[in-house]
C-alpha cells in the first residue's frame, strides 16, 4: 500500500506506530505534516468515537487513508477514572507529570490489590467508507505507588504488567509493542488491513 496518515501530533505515539506499520504502507505521514489542520476537537462519548473524529477529520483534510488511535486508562479504585480524559486528567495543558501526579495523590495509601487497572486502546482506519474500521487492544495491571523506569511515555511510569513484573516504562520497546495495549491493537490492525487488502 501506498500512503498513510496518523491522525497526531504526539511524536511519542507516531514514533512507537510507524516502525510497526512500515513493512505495509511506503509512505508514513503524522499531523505535524499537516499543520492547517490544527487540532482536532475530540468531543466523543468513547474513545472509539475520539478515534474515529480524529481519522475522520485527517481523511477529509488530506484525502489519504488515516489511523488514529485513542487511548484510555481505567483505574478500578476511581470507577474507570481517567477513562476518556485520560489525555487531559490534570488539565487541557496538562503534562505526563501533572497527570501522573494528581493520580498517585488519588491513589494515595491505596492498598495494592485496590489499585487495579487497564490501559485500553482503540485504533480507527478511515478510506472514505469503503472499508473503515476499528480495533481494540487492552493491558491489564496496577498502579504503583511511585514512578519506575525511564522509557515510554504518559502513563508508563505508573502502569505495572504482573505478568512481566515490570512498569511499562521498564520495558524496551520491542517488549512494549508486543504486550501493550497500543502492540495488541496494532497487531489486529495490520492483520485486519491484510484481510481487506491482501497486502
Amino acid at each position: 500500500m501506498n500512503k498513510i496518515v496518523i491522525a497526531s501530533s504526539n511524536q511519542h505515539k507516531v514514533s512507537e506506530i510507524t516502525p510497526e506499520i512500515n513493512s505495509i504502507f511506503h509512505k508514513i505521514y503524522s499531523l505535524s505534516d499537516f499543520p492547517k489542520i490544527g487540532e482536532i476537537k475530540e468531543d466523543g462519548n468513547s474513545i472509539r468515537e475520539n478515534s474515529f473524529i480524529k481519522s475522520r477529520v485527517t481523511f477529509d483534510y488530506t484525502n489519504i487513508p488515516s489511523l488514529a488511535d485513542d487511548t484510555a486508562l481505567e483505574v478500578d479504585y476511581l470507577n474507570g477514572d481517567p477513562g476518556l480524559y485520560t489525555a487531559r486528567y490534570a488539565g487541557e495543558s496538562a503534562t505526563y507529570d501533572d497527570n501522573i501526579n494528581k493520580l498517585l495523590k488519588a491513589m494515595d495509601g491505596v492498598l495494592t490489590k485496590m489499585r487495579t487497572a487497564r490501559f485500553r486502546t482503540v485504533i480507527t482506519y478511515v478510506d472514505g467508507g469503503k472499508n473503515d474500521f476499528f480495533v481494540e487492544g487492552c493491558v491489564e495491571g496496577y498502579i504503583l505507588n511511585d514512578k519506575q523506569g525511564k522509557s515510554g511515555f504518559g502513563y508508563d511510569p505508573i502502569f505495572f504488567v504482573p505478568e512481566l513484573d515490570m512498569s511499562l516504562a521498564e520495558m524496551s520497546s520491542d517488549i512494549k509493542n508486543k504486550i501493550s495495549h497500543r502492540g495488541i491493537a496494532i497487531d489486529k490492525f495490520k492483520n485486519k488491513i491484510n484481510q481487506i487488502f491482501n497486502v
